[in-house]
């Protein structure tokens, strides 16, 4: 068996684009996260058991300074553009390979704690689920 390689990152220098607009200031979260399920049927002997995969469903995790007083800030975007769907790029490591993704926005919340800074979180839905770029192997 081969021994695989490994490659982390640490979460530094990203770049989070919604539509044509780069919203990677404002965010200290994005995570796309997937559900799935197995379904189990039993019949009525030992042996008639029977599981299956569903499919997952995606949903993107942000996490983001509110900001109500600069006009396209992400707050009011995600407040304004309420139920619709947009396109996102996201890179982790800003420049690599990316994911791109069809969300459906959801506001976030207004206001916060005393002597805190004012962020919020959303789970987007994500339309169908998330593309990855190909890894592209640098040349010898």
């Amino acid at each position: 068996m081969a021994s695989v390689d490994v490659n982390p990152f640490l979460m530094k220098d990203c770049l989070f684009q919604v539509e044509a607009d780069q919203y990677e200031a404002h965010v200290s979260q994005v995570q796309f996260s997937p559900t799935s399920q197995t379904v189990t049927w039993k019949g009525l002997t030992p042996a008639a058991v029977f599981s299956f995969g569903t499919a997952a469903t995606w949903v993107a995790n942000l996490t983001f300074a509110q900001d109500w007083s600069t006009a396209d800030s992400l707050s009011r975007y995600l407040y304004e553009h309420e139920g619709e769907e947009i396109d996102v790029t996201f890179e982790p490591v800003a420049g690599g390979p990316g994911v791109t993704a069809t969300l459906i926005v959801a506001p976030g919340a207004i206001g916060g704690q005393v002597d805190q800074v004012a962020t919020a979180q959303v789970s987007l839905g994500v339309k169908g689920k998330p593309v990855l770029d190909p890894i592209v192997d640098p040349e010898p």
